[in-house]
């Protein structure tokens, strides 16, 4: 099916639900969509249904009771029947929506969107849809629905296919709707000056509903109107966008002490990005954060990253570039944040704050994210299969080195290391660092020999470093080849 002109991007995601739904093979299947709230999963749901006649349900907070006379209406608009079936339980509702697919040559789309509302209130619904699906059932053999359960809590919906959950084998879709890359993000907020978009990406991400939702379309005319849109936006406590990072830690049904899970978020967005380190700024033991540590991974709002030189040591880093900022500039201000003519002061007080702990982090995650997906072979002498950060020791000099990109192949060799400075003009003295870090590596043990020195910086680079380059010592990354280069 021809993707609708409503949907932006998202070509492998149509792609995949298109193929799903059309399939003629008989029988009805089962089809799980999620993905974080805002990404765009109802509406390419709703049009999937549009194109193909199928049914779309979203369910509210609600007693089953409730629920089933709101799936019974909804099934009643759906099918032109006067009067709305009388469902008194769930076990009837999922035969009626297979029946939908009775008789039909192809498959007919059938989605149960915001499904963790509906199990919260109906434990058993999982199991009960197991049955319906069981595969010596006439309503199952005989219909081609395709039953679509779609949910933006992450750690309800990939609970659904795993371990002894009753709906694991049942699902011929697991679809994961991700946010936008930061290209696709430039894109959709129609911004073409680099510098700026670097600048929007570190405060709203990748989210397409922070732009059409949120702020209404409004978006930064040019670099010189962007500290006003962050005060009319994101500064701006009548905006949604203000509270949403609060929100976002809300809508998790796991997370049972909200102030114990926002320092821990605080704790990553302020550089404490191991565990020991987080425990630290907390005040709580070690071992007391492993399980609100692992809801938040869970959750997809922190990500824990191996060490790329010690595969033993491990780093955490924000997700939602939303909750970095809300947690370096917002947070702390709130209580001046509430008026709302005080927004222009914050901010400017709030500049050093957002230089090192929003725009640095965000800009050494695009190099490695650039590094990843976009460098091309020719550029790092190889291709990479992980690219991350690392730490290497220096026993002699008693100095300990971090590098903000380490690309390796898949025998281990490094292909690439990388420094990125986002407030500084890069110089000789930088590739110097990278080229005795380079020998570090190779008298420590690394196959390093070989590896390209990255010096990524987006504020540019100086004519001497730049006459290194054309000579092959150096490798430059600006912001315009991180967003349209190799």
């Amino acid at each position: 099916m021809e993707k609708p002109h409503a949907v932006f991007d998202r070509d492998w995601e149509w792609a995949a639900l298109s193929e799903f739904a059309a399939d003629r093979s008989s029988g009805a299947t089962l089809g799980i969509v999620a993905g974080r709230r805002r990404q765009g999963k109802t509406l390419l749901l709703q049009e999937l249904c549009a194109a193909t006649g199928g049914f779309y349900f979203a369910a509210t907070e609600a007693t089953e009771a409730e629920s089933l006379r709101l799936v019974a209406h909804a099934h009643a608009q759906h099918t032109g029947l006067p009067v709305p079936l009388a469902l008194s339980s769930w076990e009837q509702a999922c035969d009626a929506l297979l029946a939908l697919g009775a008789g039909s040559d192809i498959g007919v789309p059938v989605v149960l969107d915001e499904f963790p509302y509906l199990c919260r209130a109906s434990p058993a619904l999982p199991s009960i849809i197991q049955k319906a699906l069981g595969p010596r059932r006439s309503e199952r053999t005989g219909s081609r629905s395709r039953l679509i359960l779609c949910g933006s809590a992450l750690t309800f919906m990939g609970g659904l296919l795993s371990g002894a959950a009753p709906l694991r084998g049942r699902a011929g879709l697991d679809l994961t709707v991700p946010t936008f890359d930061p290209r696709t993000a430039a894109a959709f907020w129609n911004i073409d000056d680099w510098p700026l978009a670097f600048r929007v990406h570190a405060v709203v991400g990748d989210t397409p509903a922070y732009r059409r939702e949120y702020v209404r379309g409004d978006t930064p005319v040019d670099a010189s109107d962007f500290d006003a849109w962050v005060c009319r936006t994101v500064l701006n406590p009548a905006s949604p966008l203000h509270k949403e990072a609060r929100y976002l830690l809300a809508e998790e049904a796991d997370i049972r002490d909200p102030a114990l899970y926002h320092s821990v978020l605080a704790a990553v967005a302020d550089g404490h990005s191991t565990r020991g380190a987080i425990a630290r700024y907390v005040g709580r033991p070690d071992d007391r954060l492993r399980h609100p540590i692992t809801v938040l991974e869970d959750a997809g709002l922190i990500v824990r990253e191996q060490d790329a030189l010690r595969r033993a040591r491990s780093r955490y880093r924000i997700a939602e570039p939303l909750i970095t900022f809300y947690h370096a500039v917002i947070r702390p201000e709130r209580s001046r944040l509430q008026r709302p003519e005080a927004a222009a002061a914050v901010w400017s007080d709030s500049q050093e704050r957002f230089a090192s702990n929003v725009l640095g982090p965000n800009f050494e995650q695009l190099c490695r994210w650039w590094t990843a997906t976009h460098a091309s072979p020719h550029t790092l002498g190889g291709q990479p299969t992980r690219v991350g950060s690392g730490v290497i020791n220096d026993a002699r000099q008693k100095a300990r080195h971090e590098l903000d990109v380490v690309a390796t192949d898949s025998s281990g060799r490094i292909l690439a290391i990388g420094e990125a400075k986002v407030g500084t003009v890069m110089n000789e003295g930088q590739l110097s660092r990278l080229e005795r870090i380079r020998d570090l590596l190779v008298q420590t043990g690394h196959d390093a020999g070989d590896a390209r020195l990255l010096c990524c910086s987006a504020r540019g680079f100086t004519p001497p470093l730049q006459q290194a380059a054309t000579t092959g010592r150096a490798t430059l990354v600006d912001l315009a080849r991180i967003y349209t280069g190799t």
